[in-house]
Parts: structure tokens; sequence; C-alpha cells
């Protein structure tokens, strides 16, 4: 059974339009708590210059099927 949802137009325009992610900690805070709903035991975040030039969050949890890696 697929996890992942084919986002709305609407969700899919405001995206593309940059109007969702406003500053770098609102993706290290999507990207953790991904892998909390992923399970992950271990979450590692690494950020250079404040997230604006690099940022990495690294976890160990279930990751996707390959269902859910098509959609």
């Amino acid at each position: 059974m697929t996890m992942i949802h084919v986002l709305d137009d609407n969700t899919i325009n405001k995206i593309a339009a940059g109007e969702v992610v406003e500053r770098p900690a609102s993706v290290i805070k999507e990207l953790v708590e991904n892998a909390m709903d992923a399970g992950a035991p271990r979450i590692e975040v690494e950020i250079m210059a404040g997230g604006t030039s690099f940022m990495r969050v690294t976890d160990n949890g279930r990751g996707m099927s390959t269902e859910d890696a098509h959609l």
C-alpha cells in the first residue's frame, strides 16, 4: 500500500512559485519530520552558512516502497 500521494495542482503551483518554503529552517524542519515519520532512530543534520549554501539531513528510516518511488 502506497504512503505517498500525488499533490493537487494548487499545491504543485505554490511549490513551483516558491510560496511554500520561506527559509532554510523550514526545509530542515520538513526533512526531519519526514525522517521521524519514517521511523528513523538516528537523524543527522548538517548545514553551512545558515543553510544558504548547504543542507543535508541523513536518517536511517525505513525509506519508501518501489510503488511510492514511482509516484
